[in-house]
């Protein structure tokens, strides 16, 4: 009860002091005394967490400003806050700090504060009655010196309250007459409850029962008065000593009917109380660093007062250190042989080193040479095949429908563009590739690409289906070949992992942005799945995931070449996939339907054959089957042939007879393109050459253009762009 009196009373000498000290012209300081007034505010609302941060402010400007008396309320605050917390050990710990800057300074009141709040805590929390009177005593000293008798009389009701609480009556009695007379004339409400209670408990203790009884009923015709509730505890404790009092003599229908009383009010407090509680647990983090953060302050001042004591150990520690240096240095010098011998390892290890780098670029010379050589001698054969289906289709028009010389074509220009994929895998990483744009049919790709697989889902006894989203317009622009290899990668990779299944490939438009539709596609499969711990590198080259059935075959490459081709096309994979349960690749890609854009791209693809002149070609070619191919696709164009298997043949006949274009393959046994065609410059002869070549483009471009070559065209090619070639060069050939 007297703790909450004690609260009160500080706060309202708290007020004194924010009026005394706002006429102070320091500005510091009265913000300084403004921020402990509000830390007393919010303490008084119970809001502990505002309390501590306002009190936490103050702390730390009071000390930078070195003010004992601040530093010392502001700490008083602190623990006023840690008592209401049920935490006695800190409350006392700060209050302990705060007499200490309280005793550095000539203002009593703050000592008379401290040295109460101490005796409070030591008291209501049952730690030490004797102690705490003590503390109390201390704060009376102080009180009587000032001269204030609000606070005399407060601190001697804490006395003998503190008495009577451990049954000596003999001595609270006299501290409670004292405060009497001052009570009765000037004491606020609760003071007078508190006096007429333990003037109550007194004469009970002495059986003057009607004296008792006559103390009680005005302690209780007092409590009735209160407008707050948070004064309610004090009418609860009034209620339960008359019970006992009645009790005690024997009046046993009173005593129940207090008794009764005080439940009734304890029970109202206890729902209070929980509420209390609940604020201040919510509060309790905030409180934890506010805690730190004062400990800091304090740890850092007292360290700031270690350092100044202990100036002479650290210039000391600056000589040590500058001895150390010097030491170093010497060292450093000593080492300097030691140094130089090292360098003249490092000299050896790096020419060892450039031996090994000069190895190395050689190997990558010779690897690129044998991937050069081998993509020319795959590239040759599948010229023969491109060209003579396209032979079959031309001199057999009812097999153009034909589903398995379509699958074949197809199958021939997919192994085609994996070849060049496979070669420049490493200039896709480095973005060196760029998607072309040709009209397509999404319907006619995929069913193409199914007749090409249906071998190898009838092989596992697999059902290989499409879901076309009918929305999607039916002419598309885009890199058709690049979308056909990702889905005959990744098909044929669904078709080999699933036995007696189904395989799906769908396509459904997801949005529209203007003239772009941007489809998702998917390839779902119900095989054996994909090892969690595996999806992650199964789109690294060369990585092949060991599977619990079959033994399945294949270079690695398939997914890492369906990553990259997504990502040129500026999207990602997204892979689903659980053991036993199968597996769905996903992605998005933006197409154009630009009508516009469509007229264009066929406007550039067409060639003019409607001419009357009838164009003479010599084909210098070593291979037999590339002979016939070349030959049938230029007669079937209306172009006159002529076939040589040598340059030299060609240089010879090319004195006698003269051409519109020369078709010069490049690898050749007796005399290479290139040194054929420097020799037909050399004769003055201006007949423009297109190297016919299974080489990659880019790989002999510079020495083409040196030979005196007008342009390339990797075999196998599409007839409609040799011919746009063709009718390029004779018509800047006849401008000129």
């Amino acid at each position: 009860m007297l703790k909450l009196l004690k609260n009160i009373i500080f706060l309202l000498i708290l007020v004194f002091f924010q009026v005394l000290f706002s006429q102070e012209p320091v500005r510091s300081k009265q913000q300084i005394e403004k921020m402990l007034f509000n830390a007393g505010d919010e303490l008084y609302n119970l809001n502990c967490d505002k309390s501590l941060n306002h009190a936490k402010i103050a702390l730390n400007d009071a000390h930078i400003l070195k003010d004992n008396v601040l530093i010392a309320k502001a700490l008083n605050v602190i623990g006023l806050n840690f008592e209401e917390f049920s935490d006695p050990k800190k409350a006392i710990s700060y209050f302990d700090k705060a007499l200490i800057h309280a005793k550095l300074t000539t203002n009593d009141s703050i000592k008379d504060w401290i040295y109460n709040n101490l005796g409070n805590v030591y008291t209501y929390r049952k730690i030490d009655f004797k102690k705490g009177i003590q503390y109390y005593k201390e704060g009376l000293n102080y009180s009587r010196k000032i001269k204030d008798s609000t606070e005399i009389t407060y601190t001697q009701l804490n006395i003998s309250g503190a008495y009577f609480a451990i049954n000596d009556f003999k001595n609270g009695i006299e501290y409670l007459d004292a405060s009497k007379k001052y009570v009765e004339k000037n004491g606020e409400l609760e003071s007078k409850i508190t006096l007429a209670t333990q003037y109550g408990s007194y004469y009970d203790y002495l059986n003057e029962n009607k004296k008792s009884e006559f103390y009680f009923l005005k302690a209780v015709s007092l409590g009735k008065k209160i407008k707050s509730e948070l004064l309610d505890t004090n009418l609860s404790e009034v209620y339960h000593d008359f019970s006992n009092h009645y009790k005690k003599v024997g009046n046993f229908k009173q005593a129940f009917y207090y008794l009764d009383l005080h439940n009734k009010m304890q029970e109202k407090i206890y729902n209070e109380e929980r509420l209390k509680k609940v604020k201040i647990a919510g509060n309790q983090i905030e409180l934890d660093e506010y805690r730190r953060q004062i400990d800091k302050i304090e740890s850092e001042k007292h360290e700031q007062l270690v350092n100044l004591k202990e100036s002479k150990l650290i210039v000391l520690l600056f000589i040590i250190i500058f001895l150390i240096l010097l030491l170093l240095v010497y060292s450093l010098y000593k080492n300097k042989s030691f140094r130089e011998e090292s360098n003249q390892e490092l000299k050896l290890a790096n020419i060892e080193l450039k031996i090994a780098k000069d190895k190395a670029e050689v190997a990558s010379q010779l690897k690129t040479q044998f991937v050069s050589t081998i993509s020319h001698e795959l590239r040759t054969p599948l010229y023969g095949v491109v060209g003579i289906t396209n032979i079959i289709l031309d001199e057999h028009r009812e097999l153009a429908n034909s589903p398995h010389l379509n699958s074949l074509k197809f199958s021939a220009r997919y192994l085609l563009s994996l070849v060049n994929d496979l070669l420049q895998i490493n200039k896709i990483e480095e973005n060196k590739i760029t998607l072309e744009n040709m009209i397509f049919n999404l319907n006619d790709e995929i069913k193409t690409i199914i007749d090409s697989l249906q071998f190898i889902a009838i092989k596992n006894s697999n059902k290989l289906t499409n879901d076309i989203d009918t929305k999607i317009p039916e002419c598309l622009i885009g890199d058709k070949l690049r979308l056909s290899q990702i889905f005959m990668n990744l098909v044929s990779n669904a078709l080999k992992f699933t036995k007696e299944g189904e395989v799906k490939i769908s396509a459904k438009l997801e949005k529209i942005e203007g003239t772009k539709q941007f489809i998702k596609f998917e390839v779902i499969d119900n095989g054996i799945g994909i090892a969690e711990q595996d999806q992650v590198k199964i789109f690294e080259k060369f990585v092949q995931i060991e599977r619990k059935e079959g033994d399945y075959q294949g270079t690695g490459l398939g997914l890492s070449i369906v990553q990259r081709l997504v990502e040129l096309f500026g999207s990602e994979v997204h892979l689903e996939s659980k053991e036993g349960e199968g597996t769905k690749f996903s992605f998005t890609i933006g197409f154009d339907a630009d009508e516009s854009k469509k007229k264009e791209i066929i406007n550039s693809i067409e060639v003019d054959l409607s001419s009357n002149f009838i164009y003479k070609i010599l084909v210098v070619e070593d291979n037999k089957i590339n002979q016939v191919v070349t030959k049938k696709i230029l007669e079937n164009n209306n172009f006159k042939c002529k076939i040589l298997e040598d340059g030299y043949a060609a240089i010879n006949l090319l004195e006698t007879e003269t051409f519109d274009i020369i078709l010069m393959d490049i690898n050749m046994p007796v005399i290479n393109g290139f040194e054929t065609s420097k020799l037909i410059r050399k004769k003055g002869i201006t007949i423009p050459i297109i190297a016919l070549t299974a080489f990659d483009k880019q790989e002999i471009m510079e020495e083409a253009l040196s030979a005196g070559m007008n342009d390339i065209i990797i075999k196998p090619f599409e007839p409609v762009k040799l011919f746009q070639i063709i009718t390029n060069l004779i018509h800047t050939k006849n401008a000129d």
